[in-house]
């Protein structure tokens, strides 16, 4: 017979209290879909609630066996408040789930989950103590002997897999402006100037850390928001033509796979349109693991395509992987429907790249067949989701973690009163 450890009895016997006093203060129900879903971050808004502060806020689903406390997250923003949590496990095509929202004793839903450390000049996420990703948030510097040009800030590397494995490069040889996971634009106009803050030995502009605007660790997320700034060199260096900011959340799945969330808003830094000109690649990029060529990687987007002729193409999304270190690794990419020029283009290199080895490079460009006229004075918004595994990943799984992403979980807010928000 399996003992139970006093502590486990102990949290078990304090759960089963929390739940008997707690006054419930609203009935949220995750409305059925018409696929079945698995670990979904889900949210609803909390501001027609009334409570005293998120510390007496408890979170129970509803079961036929009873009531179940969840760990969840309270996010206070521009959009309201928010309450957030997963919807943990299989959840069946068409099945709804209840969950209670109450208020009693502080929670301990606080405790582990993603936490968000400043270090060696980068911000690591981690999820129970093992790194997810690192932003680099001060100015990295070419190798000793390569050009200066070469230097930027605000890129996403490492980015790890549940196992450990390093999945992105940076500064490779063939092109040092490669950075990790990085959003520059390759071709726009500006103040009728043509400049590329993709290229950077082309030394017409850049993009740099402007700082941070949050940062947050809980049991449920943790991520940031960081200010960056695309500057235009042949003004100077004080002008900024775009500001953006860069939202990124990785979610507490727990299952040996990563979820991470990544928005960017845009908007004009002056009183001048900055034009994203038609190119065939920029935006959102990915430069894999050196370790990553034809021989051992692969390529599969929502349509089907392959490495062969996944160029030029359009997806919903696109998975990524190869061996690393003796076992296969990934990454499925999501965009979302809301994104400009959705199903958004792919820019990916063919087998033969660099030479015949066949290095991966992986680009969502909205811009790749058409303009992108960016006015003063209103913002745009771009939003991605990666699913980060080790071992592989089913065209079928991955277009149901695309359909959670694209057509979130809807949830009823009832009120005791019986009146529904």
């Amino acid at each position: 017979m399996k003992r139970i450890s006093f502590i486990a009895l102990f949290t078990f016997l304090l759960c089963c209290r929390a739940a008997l006093s707690a006054q419930e203060i609203a009935r949220l129900t995750v409305e059925p879909a018409p696929r079945e879903r698995n670990d979904v971050p889900v949210s609803a808004s909390l501001d027609k609630i009334t409570f005293r502060n998120d510390s007496t806020l408890q979170l129970f689903e509803v079961t036929s066996s009873g009531k179940v406390p969840v760990a969840f997250q309270v996010e206070h923003s521009p959009r309201g408040r928010l309450i957030w949590w997963i919807l943990k496990g299989r959840t069946p095509a068409g099945k709804e789930r209840v969950f209670e929202l109450a208020s009693g004793k502080a929670s301990a839903t606080g405790m582990g989950g993603i936490t968000t450390e400043l270090e060696n000049g980068g911000l690591v996420i981690r999820t129970g103590g093992r790194p997810v990703l690192n932003y680099q948030y001060e100015t990295l510097y070419p190798p000793q002997g390569v050009d200066t040009a070469y230097k930027r800030s605000g890129f996403i590397h490492p980015l790890w897999s549940p196992e450990g494995k390093v999945l992105t490069t940076i500064q490779p040889r063939d092109h040092y402006h490669h950075y990790g996971i990085w959003n520059p634009w390759t071709h726009t106009a500006f103040r009728g100037d043509t400049i590329d803050f993709w290229n950077l030995y082309q030394r017409e502009g850049t993009v740099r850390f402007a700082g941070f605007s949050e940062k947050e660790s809980g049991p449920v997320y943790g991520g940031f928001r960081a200010r960056q700034e695309h500057v235009a060199h042949p003004y100077g260096d004080k002008t900024v033509a775009l500001n953006e900011v860069w939202d990124v959340r990785v979610f507490n799945l727990g299952d040996g796979m990563w979820l991470w969330d990544f928005t960017t808003e845009l908007n004009c830094a002056t009183s001048d349109p900055v034009t994203l000109l038609e190119y065939r690649y920029a935006g959102f990029g990915f430069r894999a693991t050196e370790q990553w060529t034809n021989k051992n990687s692969s390529v599969l987007t929502s349509e089907g395509k392959t490495r062969k002729d996944a160029d030029g193409s359009t997806a919903k999304w696109c998975i990524m992987k190869g061996e690393v270190d003796g076992s296969d690794a990934g990454i499925l990419f999501m965009g979302y429907p809301s994104n400009y020029n959705f199903p958004e283009p792919l820019r990916i290199w063919p087998e033969n790249a660099n030479g015949g080895r066949g290095d991966m490079f992986f680009n969502f460009a909205p811009t790749k067949n058409m303009d992108w006229e960016l006015e003063p004075g209103k913002t745009y918004v771009l939003r991605y989701r990666m699913l980060v595994f080790d071992g592989d990943l089913t065209a079928e799984q991955a277009e149901q973690t695309w359909q959670a992403f694209a057509h979130a979980p809807e949830v009823t807010v009832e009120l005791p009163t019986g009146k529904k928000k």
